[in-house]
């Protein structure tokens, strides 16, 4: 597994498109942070990041499939996949490998946006102003949502050997699982259960990590996400092997 996290991370950063993708990440959070005017800090009168925290989820809904639709696609359409089964790896290993590498390159994207947490801090009337848990809380939340979107993001490019596909498919999944659901809950007819339908959203549990309580079932949902997706991608590979 490390191996192919290592191979899969430098083959993203050796190639333009590595850079290409996370500068237009952090462009893309810079002119919703400090420029448009609907969502600039500077245009507000509390010291915040909540437009970041808020454009963000977003961003990574088309960023982490970007990343992750080569990754087992690529491998299928050149038939370096069968490559792989004769050698001593686990299909978990070969699936691990490429999401934990997907996942640490979002989690590269989002490090460099902390400037603009100290922005915000050394800007703030009086100095530091604003309110650090909810800020940790809001970046915790953010890389088990990328770690999320990542476990779909494979899963998605496991069935199929067009990256285009895998790139749509990972796109839908993820606004389903993120946007879809709590759309659903705030249906007026299904009032009663909207509570219980929000829950299997991941917009609910990432709004509760982004108000500054860590909580246990947020950690579990996060976690039970990217097992299932994993577990799901396992299956069709492992179908592939079969063959």
């Amino acid at each position: 597994m490390w191996q192919i996290f290592q191979r899969e991370l430098s083959s993203f950063f050796s190639a333009v498109l590595g850079y290409l993708v996370m500068a237009v990440f952090l462009v893309m959070m810079g002119m919703f942070v400090w420029v448009f005017p609907q969502t600039s800090i500077l245009e507000g009168r509390f010291s915040t990041l909540d437009p970041l925290f808020n454009v963000a989820p977003y961003v990574f809904m088309f960023l982490l499939p970007a990343i992750t639709m080569r990754g087992l696609a690529e491998e299928k359409k050149t038939g370096t996949l069968e490559l792989l089964f004769t050698r001593p790896l686990t299909d978990f290993q070969i699936i691990g490998g490429k999401f934990f590498a997907a996942w640490m390159t979002a989690i590269l994207a989002l490090i460099p946006t902390v400037i603009y947490y100290y922005s915000v801090y050394e800007l703030g009337a009086p100095k530091g102003n604003i309110d650090t848990a909810a800020v940790l809380g809001s970046y915790i939340g953010l890389v088990f949502l990328a770690g999320g979107f990542a476990s779909i993001g494979v899963f998605a490019s496991s069935i199929t050997s067009s990256q285009i596909v895998s790139f749509i498919v990972a796109v839908v999944f993820c606004f389903i699982c993120y946007d879809g659901i709590s759309s659903v809950a705030s249906i007026p007819a299904l009032g009663d259960y909207a509570y219980s339908i929000g829950l299997w959203g991941i917009d609910f549990h990432y709004r509760s990590l982004s108000r500054g309580l860590i909580d246990s079932r947020d950690i579990l949902y996060f976690f039970s996400l990217i097992g299932i997706a994993l577990s799901l991608a396992k299956l069709s590979i492992g179908s592939r092997r079969w063959e």
